[in-house]
This record gives C-alpha cells, structure tokens and sequence, in this order.
C-alpha cells in the first residue's frame, strides 16, 4: 500500500538539511512534541505510526493481531529507509522504531536524533487509559528490555513535569546548535 512521498516532500527552504528525529518509550510525548518541533521549524511533521496506519489502512492493535509484531517491524523498517531518504522533516517516531539496530543507525547518520526520556510514575500515568498501544499491558518489562539501547542514543531530553512547548523548545535549541 506505498503511495507517493510527494505530501511528505519538504519546501525548498528546509532542502539540504538533516531531519529531527525524535524517539523514546511509549507516553514520552513523541507526537505531541514533535508537532511543536515542526511548527517551530516551519518543516513538515511525520508520525510513523500514524503514516503506517494511513498506508495499511488499518490500525496498529490490528496489525498486530492479524499479522504479528514481525510484520509490523518490517513495515516500520520501510518506512524508516524511506523517511531517512527525506531531508528537511520532523519525524517522531514509534517508540519500537530504533531499537531496530539498523533502523536506529540509519536515523543517526541521516538526522538529528532526540531520545525523550520521563519518570516511570509520567509512563504509567499517560498510558492509564489506552487501549491503542499493543504492548502497552506490560509496558514496564517492554521499557526494562529498551532502556539500554534507549541510552545509546547521544542527545536525551527529559519530559518529566514539562509543558511540550517547553521541551519542543529545548529540542530547536539543541539541534540548531548541533
């Protein structure tokens, strides 16, 4: 169900310049940040989850239960070759994204890579109510499991009892000094 890149393609005014990759857990804020982050950036915005639920035309609960978390993953390892061929983005990622090892390589050589990090009492607050995130159930197993490959990536931002404006505002700031 790939369909043409031509909505994702960035102005001429971002061309030439690295994506801002924004990665973590789950309940870290991912979204919401980085629509800020492309608002402030004046660049397009791309949720990967939410443009693999657009091309398969179905949610993510229902990839996994029709066709596994191995498929997911290879629908998501697409995705990131493709988006890592774009310039010019905010991408926030799925939090399973770059703990692909490949995945989390091509992102850190062709973008600005953000990881955001909050308190596990933030985590199980913000995922309380959902039903939309598979592994969300035993999300302190899954989070004990990617907490070292989390820490791999060189630029953390803390999300913990801040306003998204405030963290998307120190992401800008670091990536411009980057």
């Amino acid at each position: 169900m790939d369909t043409p890149f031509d909505a994702l393609t960035p102005s001429h005014s971002s061309r030439g310049e690295k994506n801002i990759v924004i990665t973590g857990f789950m309940g870290t804020g991912k979204t919401t940040v980085g629509g800020r982050v492309a608002a402030l950036t004046n660049r397009p915005f791309i949720d990967t989850d939410d443009e693999i639920v657009r091309r398969q035309g179905r949610s993510i609960p229902q990839i996994f239960a029709d066709d596994g978390e191995f498929v997911f993953r290879a629908i998501e390892r697409e995705l990131c070759v493709e988006l890592a061929g774009q310039q010019g983005l905010v991408i926030a990622t799925g939090g399973g994204m770059l703990i692909d090892e490949g995945n989390r390589s091509l992102m850190l050589a062709t973008g600005f890579v953000v990881c955001l990090d909050a308190a596990p009492e933030a985590i199980a607050e913000r995922l309380a109510y959902t039903s939309s995130r598979p592994l969300a159930r035993n999300w302190q197993a899954v989070l004990e499991k990617r907490h070292a490959i989390y820490a791999t990536i060189p630029t953390h931002v803390k999300t913990t009892n801040r306003t998204p404006d405030d963290i998307a505002q120190e992401i800008v700031t670091l990536w411009r000094s980057a």
